[in-house]
């Protein structure tokens, strides 16, 4: 049994089709094919059924499957370590980030990390909270800037923020004028519970700052009554101060509240918060790249 026979076998089983998994393999499919009939022959069992439209995983090979992952990323890991140990601050770094994170903290953190390791690249993956969650915990990214919580039981993290939550509303709603404005002054706090009527926008499903917004509001004994929905957090706040209705955003996001066209914010009575946290999959060998950047990220944060 090679390593190459069991990247062709998860191949298959991704793509469910011969052709298409020997193009992503770059080998000829009727290599793929004999390569794959002398694997189920020297293991004994029919990893996948053929029929002329489809090819289906048979429970023998939903098993392979399974341990074939686990066998080739601890090879991926293996190779990880090595490099560390031969290369020091050489290497690559796959980074998962909200769009809604990624906009505001990275371009602090990246300059001083790459001024400190140039020779370590960068990739950045931006998703939603559940496709990182996944790609973390499947190693297609070494690690994530996420908030808690984490649904997937297999990763951990390293906190970083704890950063508090604010409510926008539009210029010419009737909490208007207890934002006090921007800078250094205090918001004026409200209570969630008094917004129960109140039309809300918020993030799509999937991300994560999303289910803070409806979690709060249960929390405060209702359940939010969600007009408009949005991908991204400027556009959630352009709606909001178009009139649209309220939200709740990471303090983070708020642009200030003097412009004619911009949201007013207002703190609420019990100051929640929510936690942004690196997440990376437990067991997993965190490389020198993932750990200084970790240590980078923490140092701009104190400064803040």
């Amino acid at each position: 049994m090679e390593l190459r026979q069991l990247q062709y076998a998860l191949q298959i089983a991704a793509d469910k089709n011969f052709s298409r998994a020997a193009e992503k393999l770059h080998i000829a499919q009727p290599s793929l094919s004999q390569q794959l009939s002398k694997l189920e022959k020297e293991i004994g069992v029919l990893l996948f059924q053929r029929t002329t439209n489809s090819v289906e995983v048979t429970h023998a090979g939903a098993l392979f499957v399974e341990k074939a992952q686990a066998i080739l990323d601890m090879v991926e890991q293996l190779k990880r370590e090595m490099d560390d140990i031969s290369q020091m601050r050489k290497g690559k770094l796959v980074v998962g980030s909200l769009p809604i994170t990624g906009s505001h903290v990275l371009p602090m953190v990246l300059p001083i990390f790459q001024e400190r390791y140039p020779e370590i690249e960068i990739m950045l993956v931006e998703e939603t909270s559940a496709n990182l969650e996944h790609m973390t915990a499947n190693g297609q990214v070494d690690i994530s800037l996420l908030s808690l919580p984490l649904q997937d039981e297999s990763l951990t993290y390293t906190p970083l923020i704890e950063e508090e939550i604010i409510l926008a509303v539009p210029p010419q709603h009737r909490l208007a004028h207890k934002a006090l404005g921007a800078g250094d002054q205090p918001l004026n706090s409200v209570e969630l519970a008094e917004l129960r009527s109140e039309p809300f926008i918020t993030l799509k499903k999937g991300q994560g700052f999303r289910q803070i917004t409806i979690q709060l509001c249960q929390t405060a004994g209702f359940t939010p009554t969600i007009v408009f929905e949005s991908s991204n957090i400027e556009t959630v706040q352009s709606l909001v101060a178009a009139g649209m209705g309220i939200a709740l955003i990471p303090n983070m996001i708020s642009r200030g509240g003097c412009s004619h066209m911009a949201p007013r914010y207002l703190s609420l009575v019990h100051r929640p918060t929510r936690t942004l946290v690196i997440a990376y999959r437990k067991g997993r060998y965190l490389s020198k790249a993932a750990e200084a950047f970790m240590t980078s990220f923490r140092e701009v944060v104190q400064k803040q």
